[in-house]
């Protein structure tokens, strides 16, 4: 069980939020990324293949659902949700997004899909709370 302070939500939300930095660190690493790289590095992950472009693409899906998590940890917050369940949600999400990006880097497509939508659920939940909370 996860502690009842505000404060694990907030630190699900910053690792949430560095997440897709360490998927673009293992995408370069992979991919053998040098300092002479760094002048283009998007242009060097756009060449890249196998587990490095997947890598890749798990840090792109990563920034494209963060804002839904944000606004579900924070729009549950405000309409005082019980932190606990928040708090689990929160850190079920990174967990899941986690396993997601490994999923992704190792190609598991099939299982990826499952965790990209539970990991989804967990934002969709946070703002149904929210929702019937405010009713």
């Amino acid at each position: 069980m996860v502690p009842e302070t505000a404060n694990i939500a907030i630190w699900a939300m910053v690792v949430a939020s560095f997440l897709p930095l360490g998927f673009a660190a293992m995408a370069k690493l992979l991919g053998g990324f040098g300092l002479a790289d760094n002048a283009h590095p998007r242009e060097f992950l756009q060449h890249t293949t196998g587990a490095a472009a997947r890598a890749n693409a798990a840090q792109q899906n990563s920034y494209e659902t963060l804002p839904v998590f944000l606004a579900a940890v924070l729009v549950s917050m405000l309409f005082f949700v019980p932190q606990s369940i928040i708090n689990n949600l929160a850190c079920l999400y990174v967990l899941i997004r986690l396993a997601y990006g490994i999923a992704y880097i190792v190609n598991l497509p099939t299982f990826r899909s499952i965790l990209w939508a539970l990991s989804m659920v967990c934002c969709l939940l946070l703002f149904y709370l929210a929702i019937r909370v405010s009713l």
